[in-house]
């Protein structure tokens, strides 16, 4: 185990380069298994998160060889089994993409239901109802996800709640369908985008990725492409956010503007300024920040995965801020940490109460989750004195060199070894 020691009351400065999405990777990567041919995926994110799907791939028989740090060759005309294994699977929740792919690949498939970060209940019926349209019978045994189906053949779609997860999996599954399928009320996210370019490359025809109808012709020939990644918005978001928290300015290089625009409004309502340009945003904080509401909403809507690092920022707002978390129950695990640190935070149902204005102070803390870790090392960039943060790998699920980027701008972080019983002492090795 590690952790993070951060040396606080850090103001961030300079420019910082976003890498590739993490949540279009573990989408494409899955996808890749449609086609025999070999597909090359760049601007890959080197995370923990996209080693494990690499590691999946490779346990089910796909060929791969790595281009540098952020690209990968697969070549999947090897591939042999319908079930990846648990102790891989279980470390990630996005490896339940392996139900689509599969399923259109061998028109069966055996995922074990996956792991990941503890935001609540999180269920599948909209995936297994999707499946069902299409043909293919489920049953759940002993935590496995059994589907298979003789044919899949298109179908209408509804889904009850917009699901991201839904989305992508019926979008892999309806890809090798037979006929039309159309799918309704479907999550509007670039990462979907993302993920529809990549198929239409291999030889897909998916049409309204984006809206709230994505129409899907089926096809069973899949050929090879090339794919770059798009740059990923939670991270930009990440570093938008933490550049106002500590009154720095940073200039977050090689975005895409459009993907980040309810993070840029919520920066100008409590006083940020910020300087949009075609590819960069620059965010300069201000000493008097302003409360404000923040709600989450699906895409376009302010994402739920910067609802923790915004919670840290309106921390340092002077007045009451509300924060309404619209999309997981389990979204504040953060706050208890927060509290520690100093934050005045009362958390009633999905609503939070912050009475900000309040100096935060190091101390030793640690990450419950993926974006609440990333949330932690903001305040504690912010605070007064020295914070330790441990079980930091939640944060290299999703951050490529996040701390590296961090120094980069001038914060004061180490990264250390401890034990498991240290980590809840705060001795380190």
């Amino acid at each position: 185990m590690e952790k993070f020691i951060i040396k606080g009351k850090t103001a961030l400065q300079g420019s910082v380069r976003i890498s590739g999405s993490k949540n279009s990777a573990v989408a494409l990567l899955p996808a890749s298994v449609l086609t025999d041919s070999t597909v090359h995926i760049e601007n890959l994110p080197d995370i923990t998160d996209v080693r494990t799907m690499i590691s999946i791939l490779e346990d089910l028989g796909v060929k791969i060889r790595r281009r540098g740090r952020n690209a990968v060759e697969l070549t999947p005309g090897s591939l042999s089994k319908i079930a990846p294994s648990y102790d891989l699977v279980k470390k990630m929740r996005a490896s339940y993409y392996f139900m689509g792919s599969l399923l259109a690949r061998f028109g069966k498939a055996e995922v074990p239901i996956p792991g990941g970060c503890d935001l609540g209940p999180r269920p599948i019926d909209q995936h297994l109802k999707g499946f069902a349209a299409l043909g293919a019978k489920s049953s759940i045994e002993h935590g496995m996800i059994k589907l298979i189906s003789e044919k899949l053949v298109g179908a209408r779609i509804y889904f009850d709640v917009v699901s991201i997860g839904a989305t992508v999996n019926l979008m892999l599954a309806a890809a090798a369908a037979e006929g039309r399928t159309v799918l309704e009320n479907v999550a509007k996210e670039p990462e979907i985008v993302d993920l529809a370019n990549f198929l239409n490359a291999m030889g897909a025809s998916i049409r309204g990725a984006g809206t709230d109808v994505i129409r899907i012709d089926g096809t069973n020939k899949f050929s090879g492409a090339r794919h770059t990644v798009i740059p990923d918005r939670i991270e930009a978001g990440t570093f938008m956010l933490a550049a106002a928290a500590t009154r720095g300015s940073v200039v977050v290089d090689d975005v895409i503007p459009k993907h980040l625009e309810a993070i840029t409004a919520k920066l100008r309502e409590v006083g940020a300024i910020v300087e949009v340009e075609p590819e960069t945003i620059k965010v300069t904080g201000v000493a008097n920040l302003k409360p404000s509401d923040l709600k989450t909403f699906p895409y376009p809507g302010f994402p739920t995965d910067l609802q923790p690092p915004g919670m840290v920022l309106l921390t340092a707002a002077k007045g009451l801020s509300v924060v309404t978390e619209n999309v997981f129950d389990g979204r504040y695990n953060h706050v208890d940490d927060l509290k520690r640190m100093g934050a005045h935070i009362k958390v009633e149902g999905r609503t939070a109460l912050i009475e900000g204005g309040n100096s935060l102070s190091g101390a030793p803390v640690s990450a419950p989750d993926l974006r609440s870790g990333a949330a932690l090392i903001i305040a504690a960039i912010m605070a007064e004195g020295v914070s330790e943060i441990c079980a930091i790998e939640h944060v290299d699920r999703g951050y490529d060199r996040f701390e590296e980027k961090l120094i980069k701008l001038g914060a004061s972080i180490k990264r250390a070894k401890v034990t498991e019983l240290d980590c809840s002492t705060g001795n380190t090795e």
